[in-house]
């Protein structure tokens, strides 16, 4: 088996940095701390956080009701080891941002629960299959990263 070298830092990115990639973020850093630097961002910039996202990851003790969508415009900093998008067009984007970067760029497809129709527990049905999803993801991805 080959090394790899884990990332010390990351990006999550999806459409509006207001869902699927500030959820990617708190599951990230309830796993590893400060020990990798996480940050997301979105094709454009939602108002606010949306509050079924908050909701669901309130459910697991991850409070991310302070998060501020930005964009890839608004980062501070552009030195990531790897951008991990979760929407096709944010993907694009990802590759176009990393064009002259080194940067590993992973596609992570996750739907968007604000699509969802149907009750309100349904909806926050599907919030929690995204938010459980990701957590899979992320703890299979970067299970090298011993807690």
């Amino acid at each position: 088996m080959d090394f790899v070298r884990p990332p010390q830092s990351v990006l999550f990115c999806c459409t509006m940095n207001a869902i699927r990639s500030p959820i990617a973020e708190g599951l990230m850093k309830r796993r590893f701390g400060t020990r990798v630097f996480v940050d997301s961002c979105g094709l454009r910039k939602a108002e606010v956080i949306d509050p079924m996202a908050v909701m669901v990851m309130d459910e697991w003790g991850v409070d991310i009701i302070k998060h501020r969508p930005k964009t890839f415009a608004d980062l501070e900093d552009d030195s990531f080891d790897l951008i991990i998008s979760l929407a096709p067009q944010a993907h694009h984007r990802a590759l176009e941002y990393t064009r002259h970067l080194a940067v590993e760029v992973e596609y992570w497809p996750t739907m968007d629960p604000s699509a969802t129709e149907g009750s309100r527990l349904s909806q926050l049905d599907a919030y929690r299959e995204v938010r459980d999803a990701l957590d899979r993801q992320i703890h299979d991805r970067f299970k090298m990263l011993k807690l």
